[in-house]
């Protein structure tokens, strides 16, 4: 397996944490941390190297293992955790914070299933000349810093190639593609504010080759193996580090459309 390069935490006895996952309904989210504004707001469903708990089945979506051993690791820190249940995340995520609140967190459940359906967000960062990497990560810390692309300049860019799907938990997979490869699926809907808009991540550029990605054991295997069908893309699911084969398969595409 190759061993990725993954984000670390770090972690200080006496830091207090907000903690958070998904797409939280943004009135609750600024509210709470108006509330708390001195503590760090850390989104735990990203694999920062937590020690394995084995609360949850070894075939099991490694996204929301990732929150459940990131908050056992951190539940001296964690004053609350701001949970995403709704369509704009999963199913797997609400058990995730039934689970937790059981375990002894204080848990605010949000849904964010309506907005403004009016408003047109264009997706500056998904339609960028950015390093794949760095777009996936500009958008999901966008969440959190709603102001980061403020006195940011961002050229874009004709796309060559498409990914369509969630950050995945190997970040290295990202480095395979081309500056030029666009995002699509429930990233670019994140950017879009419309996270539990199907139809929105449904959509994609027809003629560009798309890779369509989803974590192992997660309910959007049945939309990317569909889409990659439709549009002759490619599908790929990863448990939890991108094996050789699958790096190869992925490299093979992108070389080859």
């Amino acid at each position: 397996m190759i061993k990725p390069k993954q984000l670390k935490l770090d972690i200080n006895s006496d830091e207090k944490i907000i903690a958070m996952w998904g797409y939280p309904n943004p009135l609750t989210l600024a509210k709470i941390l108006n509330k708390y504004p001195n503590h760090n707001l850390i989104d735990i469903d990203i694999a920062y190297g937590a020690p394995e708990t084995k609360l949850l089945p070894d075939n099991y979506c490694q996204i929301i293992t990732n929150i459940i051993d990131n908050a056992m690791a951190l539940k001296n820190n964690i004053v609350l955790i701001v949970a995403s249940i709704g369509e704009e995340k999963c199913d797997q995520g609400r058990f995730a914070a039934y689970i937790l609140e059981n375990l002894g967190f204080k848990v605010i459940k949000t849904r964010y299933t309506e907005y403004d359906k009016t408003i047109n967000i264009i997706p500056i960062i998904s339609q960028s000349s950015l390093p794949l990497r760095k777009k996936v990560l500009l958008i999901m810390d966008s969440l959190i810093k709603p102001d980061l692309l403020k006195d940011q300049e961002i050229i874009q860019s004709q796309p060559t190639h498409g990914f369509w799907g969630i950050p995945p938990n190997d970040l290295d997979i990202l480095d395979l593609f081309p500056d030029t490869t666009h995002v699509y699926g429930w990233t670019r809907c994140v950017e879009m504010k419309r996270p539990a808009d199907l139809d929105l991540e449904m959509t994609v550029d027809e003629h560009v080759p798309t890779v369509f990605f989803t974590q192992t054991f997660c309910a959007k295997m049945q939309l990317a193996k569909y889409l990659a069908k439709k549009y002759e893309g490619l599908y790929v699911d990863v448990d939890d580090i991108i094996s050789v084969s699958v790096k190869a398969k992925i490299e093979a595409f992108l070389r080859l459309s």
